[in-house]
């Protein structure tokens, strides 16, 4: 019987599992100032944290978008009833947004702010209704825009008054709501 040799010992060292290379040793990591993290190095200045912004609160800038906002939306308001020969409810939504996210953005957390938007969609809403009845008044008369709204201005409301359904009311009611929640959604 032969007897195999046993087999050869590893050192010490190679039996050990490999561990990942460390910057510092465990006990010679630098501690850094109380507040900073571990790894700072002694006598390091931490970053300067910048102050929160101051809260919007610019009343006549808001003020200025919106009613910026209302004559833009009101004459879109009216090209759209004017093309379609419809009130449209989501443009009369779109109406009191653009004007409550104008005032919100530009003008802060003013409560005033969510009040004169509201009355700036209504008006804006019954002006883009104006604008599109003289759009339809021109197309059948054969006469300018310009014409049927600025010379017969008195014509244009009497035929808004005679259409004017409780739907179109509703469309007032809609601008409103969407400019109130506009605002204060967009001033956050």
């Amino acid at each position: 019987m032969s007897q195999s040799a046993p087999p050869p010992q590893q050192s010490a060292q190679a039996q050990q599992p490999a561990q990942a290379p460390q910057p510092f040793p465990a006990q010679q990591q630098p501690a850094g100032p109380p507040g900073l993290p571990p790894y700072a190095q002694p006598g390091s200045v931490p970053p300067p944290v910048a102050p929160p912004a101051p809260p919007r609160n610019n009343l006549v800038l808001g003020l200025i978008a919106a009613v910026a906002a209302a004559l833009v939306a009101a004459a879109l308001y009216g090209v759209v009833i004017g093309v379609t020969k419809h009130e449209i409810g989501w443009a009369a939504v779109g109406v009191g947004l653009v004007i409550g996210v104008a005032a919100g953005k530009a003008g802060g957390r003013n409560p005033a702010l969510a009040i004169t938007a509201v009355v700036l969609a209504l008006g804006s809403v019954y002006l883009g209704q104006l604008v599109g009845e003289a759009m339809i008044g021109a197309k059948e008369t054969g006469l300018s825009f310009a014409q049927v709204f600025f010379d017969h201005f008195d014509v244009v409301q009497k035929a808004w008054k005679d259409e004017a359904d409780p739907l179109t009311f509703v469309f007032f009611g809609i601008a409103g709501y969407a400019a109130f929640s506009g605002t204060s959604k967009a001033a956050r």
